[in-house]
């Protein structure tokens, strides 16, 4: 087919702008890598074996009684309980509010045993435990054999740390500072396994990075196609029909953008539960009206030409026509503007997650990140990898649309 040639001729004038290529390779890379960010940032093990029985707590959702515990809930894979629990060492069971009363027995004092009532048949003829000996008989010294593969990081971007080895959960370093209490040293955030240190919550910001990262590159991709796809449609029946249809839908267009969509998406939040769906549809009422304008120039231009008027004459339904015929002949602007349209969702979602109205917490966001560093400008590990990931990701998407641009352009000669 010829839109086939013209195709594959446009993608080898592209690969020629090198500078253009390598930053498509780049996103492309960025991209995938960051799509299994769960196996590289988690508080998940990836893989366990306890006692010869294998375990997949990165996909599959554990209770503390399926490594031999007691209870229901999720265990905390980091905590000292649950490696007590895996290693087979059971705490001491206490009642009474934690104390064990073993501990505050007096020979001399008045003390109620079990063995005082009819009912028990247990054998009265045996030596009374000592106080060691309870505490042997409720802790298992008999050690399991298990083995635990972690991440290379440790943290998800929710976990909030309670115990470090540096001795400051909150606002860590990823290197030696100077404490303002006593002078002294404290260690960096890495013998914690906080690469960048962590946020004002103790959350590691690395990890809040690479999630953020990911959200923001599938919301833009996703934005953009879902405003190609409405633009396209309305743009295409505008154009392709003309008339009252075309007129009625440029006024429509018209005042439709002149509403603001940061006061639009402020009233829908104020009685609307936030969400990154909501946050989504939001910005899909705007994001069609760019791609719209130019469908709509390319279906008036192209409707009048001589395939489209034989295919008419063949009995061709107008969906077909504009499918099959027009439609193929008026992708120069979407294929074009397709980067700067991802770059424009991004952007939407990191301003909106800055004014705090995006995604909601904890969600991680590259905005909220930006927000962070604004308000403790003395912590630049959060500030500046967040700088400087907005920055040559928003960098390599214009360098890959001037070059989409460039190529399809057919003003353009070789």
């Amino acid at each position: 087919m010829k839109v086939d040639r013209e195709l594959k001729a446009n993608w080898a004038k592209f690969k020629k702008d090198k500078r253009a290529y390598y930053s498509f390779l780049c996103l492309v890379l960025f991209f995938f890598l960051s799509l299994p960010t769960e196996f590289i940032c988690n508080v998940r093990p990836l893989i366990m074996s306890v006692e010869g029985k294998w375990y997949f707590p990165v996909l599959i959702d554990y209770t503390e009684k399926d490594f031999g515990g007691t209870s229901n809930i999720e265990p905390d894979y980091k905590s000292q309980a649950f490696l007590n629990i895996v290693q087979g060492i059971e705490e001491p069971i206490l009642q009474n509010g934690g104390f064990d009363l073993g501990d505050f027995e007096d020979e001399d004092t008045f003390s109620l045993g079990l063995d005082d009532f009819e009912d028990f048949e247990e054998d009265t003829t045996s030596v009374p435990a000592t106080k060691e000996a309870k505490k042997k008989t409720s802790t298992s010294t008999e050690p399991k054999t298990y083995w635990i593969l972690w991440p290379p990081i440790r943290y998800d971007y929710k976990y909030i740390s309670t115990t470090s080895v540096s001795g400051r959960e909150v606002l860590a370093a990823p290197y030696k500072t100077k404490s303002k209490v006593n002078d002294s040293i404290i260690p960096s955030s890495w013998v914690d396994g906080h690469y960048l240190g962590t946020d004002d919550r103790g959350r590691d910001v690395l990890a809040r990075l690479l999630y953020g990262f990911r959200i923001s590159m599938i919301f833009g991709v996703s934005l953009a196609i879902s405003g190609t796809i409405i633009g396209c449609l309305l743009g295409g029946i505008q154009g392709f029909f003309g008339g009252w249809i075309d007129l009625i839908g440029q006024r429509f267009t018209e005042l439709w953008g002149s509403m603001p969509r940061l006061f639009i998406l402020i009233i829908l939040s104020s009685f609307l539960s936030p969400s990154i769906l909501i946050l989504f549809l939001i910005l899909n009422l705007t994001a069609w009206m760019g791609i719209a304008a130019y469908i709509r120039a390319e279906f008036l231009k192209v409707r009048n030409l001589e395939f489209v008027k034989a295919a008419r004459s063949l009995g061709v339904s107008n969906f077909e026509i504009m499918r099959k015929h027009i439609l193929p002949n008026s992708l120069t602007p979407v294929i074009t503007f397709f980067p700067f349209e991802v770059t424009a969702g991004i952007l939407a979602l990191v301003s909106l997650d800055y004014l705090n109205l995006g995604v909601p917490s904890p969600a991680p966001s590259i905005g909220e990140l930006l927000a962070q560093g604004k308000n403790n400008l003395h912590a630049l590990w959060i500030l500046l990898p967040t700088f400087f990931t907005l920055t040559i990701t928003l960098t390599l998407l214009t360098f890959f649309g001037e070059g989409i641009r460039n190529a399809f352009d057919p003003r353009k000669a070789d």
